[in-house]
């Protein structure tokens, strides 16, 4: 229903019209206080960069802060990460990640964004905190931020959104009548616009998420994933539509698709209920980083990596690292 609304299909989204020119004025208002100095924004002694999104739901942001963080570490760079931690509850905040920090304390993003790069990663409600967390402890010389485009009271160097260009901006509006955190003409701000899918406009940076191949959650096996048979999927991202397209694109034939929330806590018998003797359940791997610790021999993850190429690619990626040094 939701996507019916914001996409404008349902005359539903006119009802909810008053609420979006509310969240609207306060969202406003709040980024005016900092441009005109009522508020004061913190600067990190090293430069920021925020990648981040103007919609609600999954746009492919968290592979292409793998992706920067990747890139920038083959060319020497030294990056730190920050994240609100959506989906996780700490003791005590800002968390600087392990090698055995839980979901439940540091929400699954950060940790996957940990275990695929290895660099420092900090969470906190509050960004600023997480910055200082990380500096206090490694000499990095460039922090990018997991979402936060929003977050104003953190100063930036630069700003990246990442689109859906299937869904794109849905009608325009505001949460709730719309997807909107900030209306479609905040891109003319930023410094990069990566397009995730469909066909990147004039200036757009064009990305595909190129599909690994399935690995075994308890075993480690790596297995064409066309190869599994009887195949159950479960998506606990913002968009799980996208996840059950990528395995039917790879030839996957699925007999049953089970999309969850997205940050959803899971259990091992909340998994176990989803797939019958003989099926094989088939998960992201945002999912994945959550379901390790107690998986079943016919659990599976796919990977995906974010397909970014071409000339302002690359101009992306000189800018940042001019950035850092």
């Amino acid at each position: 229903m939701i996507a019916r609304i914001w996409s404008g299909e349902s005359p539903l989204w006119l009802l909810l019209l008053p609420f979006s020119w509310l969240y609207g004025l306060v969202s406003g208002v709040i980024r005016l206080a900092y441009r005109l100095g009522l508020k004061k924004a913190w600067r990190a002694p090293v430069p920021v960069v925020v990648v981040g999104n103007l919609t609600a739901g999954g746009n492919g942001k968290t592979p292409v802060v793998i992706w920067l963080v990747e890139q920038l570490q083959q060319r020497g760079i030294r990056v730190g990460v920050v994240s609100r931690g959506y989906g996780g509850k700490a003791d005590r905040y800002p968390l600087l990640l392990t090698s055995t920090t839980p979901t439940a304390q540091a929400g699954d993003e950060p940790v996957l964004i940990y275990q695929r790069t290895g660099a420092p990663v900090a969470v906190s409600p509050v960004r600023t905190e997480a910055v200082k967390a990380i500096l206090a402890q490694h000499p990095v010389q460039l922090i990018v931020t997991d979402d936060g485009l929003q977050h104003y009271r953190l100063a930036r160097d630069m700003e990246i959104v990442v689109i859906d260009g299937v869904r794109r901006f849905g009608n325009g509006w505001w949460l709730p009548a719309g997807p909107m955190r900030e209306r479609a003409s905040r891109l003319k701000t930023v410094n990069a616009v990566i397009t995730n899918g469909g066909v990147a406009k004039r200036d757009e940076i064009p990305m595909r998420l190129r599909p690994g191949m399935a690995i075994n959650l308890h075993t480690g096996e790596r297995r064409e994933v066309r190869d599994l048979k009887h195949v159950v999927a479960m998506a606990g991202i913002g968009h799980p539509p996208r996840f059950f397209t990528t395995l039917a694109e790879s030839g996957v034939t699925l007999e049953k698709t089970v999309a969850l929330a997205d940050h959803q806590a899971l259990t091992h018998n909340d998994v176990h209920a989803l797939v019958k003797p003989g099926q094989s359940l088939v998960m992201t791997e945002k999912d994945a980083v959550k379901c390790r610790a107690f998986a079943e021999d016919n659990w599976w993850y796919l990977p995906v990596d974010a397909q970014l190429e071409g000339e302002r690619a690359e101009k992306l990626l000189q800018e940042l690292i001019t950035l850092a040094r």
